[in-house]
């Protein structure tokens, strides 16, 4: 049974999963945040839950 023998496919999942890894939190982290949020200029609006039923 070839799946169960380790050898030819376990280095290239290793190798794989290294460079994603390795390449992958650069390219997310080199995204900037358009829309980051500011406090003085959102507005917090509470309403009030009513429960039609009780």
């Amino acid at each position: 049974m070839p799946q169960l023998m380790p050898d030819p496919w376990f280095a290239i999942f290793i190798t794989s999963w290294l460079t994603l890894m390795m390449l992958a939190p650069k390219k997310i982290l080199s995204h900037k945040i358009l829309n980051e949020p500011n406090p003085k200029s959102t507005k917090v609006q509470q309403n009030p839950w009513t429960w039609p039923w009780l």
